[in-house]
């Protein structure tokens, strides 16, 4: 008999959701309050982890004090590389990297790059990127873009200088030029999107066994122009984090505009003018099409005390991105796996895309939420016998995860074609 406790701050939105499932218990939780805490995981057979990643490493510390596993979809993290040794000693399992991206995208990618090498494959270029965008149905606004996990890593997205390798040699974009660089992608029955580079693509080389690889590179997927839009943003200083804005309660929208331009120069030069010609781009354009739409020239208060720039945008765009009722989501994920074999040289493209039911069951959540959850099944099953923080790059770990997806209708589609004779 499986048995689920459910924490959250507020169990308000939870309480509907729950009403006919028998098995699962919800209550109130605050991962800071000590004592709750610890009894809550004295109780767990298993702990699972969903919230905000800064919070993980507290919970990870009261399961190792208590002797118990742990798993969550974030990522592994030098505090976490910390806790291996004395996970693995008192023989348990953190099981890290288990969501969609990162998770999914490891065990598919994994799946391929075993095929290729059982094969006698010798693999070149591995590019892999995922998006969480909205879907062709509930498109409807010049963005192509809604929200569909937390906004506030969308507005932070990239920050950081992004690091890969390409034909053997290492690149680095700084993230003020990192969405102007893209990727171009196509898939079939979807149209074309583009992709940024993710921070570190390097360091998954040695745990994907492709320690000599020439080319490798993960990333972002987003609709065609998003990135070029973003960029201004980006440019502007709007995604900005570090400090708080001196007026943030008094300032509009069109007014938060206006503090991070220089003053006008020429007399009768609209706001739309100057931004476009602080940002190098057409006033009557796509880009400041896409501007306009989100309200930031207009006189709309903010409404916000000691915000920083990061977080007003945030709150912005959360007026303008938030899914509406009916709406559905879209998961597209793209692997490219270029390779030689008996003296030929192919690609194998493999790609997944899941739509969300509607605006609440959405396809974010079905790819974040079933791996962990089939993961968490298998390891209470005694089936995971790896012990310490793991990944899951290990045969026992992605094939019964990606076996039992394709029953939610999460699965890829593959090609293998010749690119050289």
């Amino acid at each position: 008999m499986w048995r689920i406790r459910i924490g959250d701050i507020s169990v308000a939105n939870l309480q509907p959701l729950m009403q006919s499932v028998t098995c699962v218990d919800i209550m109130n939780f605050d991962v800071h309050n000590e004592r709750q805490r610890a009894e809550e995981v004295q109780q767990a057979d298993l702990v699972i982890s969903l919230l905000p990643a800064a919070f993980h490493i507290v919970v990870a510390q009261e399961c190792l004090k208590q002797n118990k596993s742990l798993i969550t979809a974030s990522y592994v993290t030098p505090a976490f590389k910390a806790l291996h040794q004395e996970a693995k000693e008192k023989n348990l399992t953190i099981l890290m990297e288990s969501g969609l991206d990162p998770g999914i995208d490891h065990m598919s990618a994994m799946a391929v790059i075993q095929h290729i090498k059982n094969a006698g494959g010798n693999i070149t270029s591995f590019k892999s990127f995922t998006g969480g965008l909205v879907a062709p149905e509930s498109d409807t606004n010049p963005w192509q873009y809604k929200f569909t996990w937390n906004p506030r890593n969308v507005v932070l997205a990239g920050q950081g200088t992004a690091k890969y390798i390409n034909n053997g040699a290492y690149k680095y974009i700084p993230y003020h030029q990192l969405f102007k660089r893209t990727d171009e992608f196509f898939v079939e029955g979807y149209g074309h999107f583009e992709g940024y580079a993710n921070r570190d693509s390097l360091s998954y080389r040695e745990p994907y066994g492709l320690a000599n690889i020439p080319t490798m590179l993960r990333g972002t997927l987003r609709r065609p122009g998003y990135c070029a839009a973003w960029d201004v943003f980006v440019q502007l200083g709007l995604t900005d984090d570090s400090y708080t804005l001196e007026d943030a309660e008094n300032m509009t929208h069109r007014s938060f505009i206006e503090a991070f331009l220089p003053s006008a120069t020429m007399e009768g030069q609209s706001l739309m003018e100057r931004l476009a010609a602080y940002a190098g781009i057409p006033a009557d354009g796509t880009i400041m099409e896409k501007i306009t739409w989100l309200g930031l020239f207009e006189e709309k208060p903010i409404e916000m005390t000691g915000a920083t720039p990061a977080q007003v945008l945030e709150k912005i765009l959360k007026d303008k991105w938030t899914l509406s009722p009916g709406d559905k989501d879209m998961i597209v994920m793209q692997h490219l796996f270029e390779y030689e074999q008996d003296g030929k040289k192919r690609v194998i493209s493999s790609t997944l895309v899941t739509l969300g039911d509607d605006e609440i069951h959405t396809a974010m959540a079905k790819t974040v939420g079933l791996p962990v959850g089939i993961l968490a099944k298998l390891l209470l099953q005694g089936r995971i016998n790896r012990r310490g923080v793991v990944i899951p790059i290990y045969p026992e770990l992605y094939e019964p995860v990606l076996d039992e997806l394709k029953q939610y209708g999460i699965d890829f589609v593959e090609t293998d074609r010749v690119l050289q004779e």
